[in-house]
């Protein structure tokens, strides 16, 4: 018999609404047929709130934006461009989608699901940047079950 593995840490780097929000996009995104890491680490320092990989290797970035003051305050989004094929914004009902750039996808959600309001455009990524974000996605979500297994392990996947 397997033991009972520990629950994730909490975080504490998201709010409430901002992990709601996080839960029911990752949800429309596996419906999509994705499989999501949140809080991923890029290769530029930056840290994504749901990097997302299908089976043939598209890459969806997904930034949640929990209210307009979350949105007006944080510009670096534009720099996960350089890291996906598609970049999204996910926020909840209550912000305006208008305040959201027209060139990025938008998802609407809550702790139960959520809605794909508006298609992102696609930019393919160079080979290089692909297998770079595909081994990251990978051996991220690896370290994190490993953790999971083995709590007082050596593993550390905040890089």
């Amino acid at each position: 018999m397997l033991p009972a593995l520990a629950p994730l840490p909490p975080d504490r780097r998201q709010s409430q609404t901002a992990l709601a929000v996080a839960r029911g996009t990752t949800r429309l995104l596996h419906q999509f047929g994705f499989s999501a890491v949140s809080e991923l680490p890029l290769p530029s320092g930056r840290r994504a709130d749901l990097v997302a990989l299908d089976n043939a290797g598209a890459i969806w970035i997904v930034e949640i934006k929990s209210s307009v003051a979350d949105f007006r305050a944080d510009q670096k989004w534009m720099d996960y461009r350089a890291h996906c094929d598609r970049l999204f914004f996910a926020t909840t009902l209550e912000v305006p989608c208008e305040i959201f750039p027209p060139d990025t996808g938008l998802i609407v959600a809550d702790a139960f699901g959520a809605e794909l309001k508006c298609e992102a455009p696609e930019h393919r990524l160079p080979a290089a940047t692909r297998k770079s974000m595909l081994l990251r996605f990978g051996q991220t979500a690896a370290l994190r079950l490993q953790a999971l297994a083995d709590p007082t392990g050596p593993y550390e996947w905040d890089r």
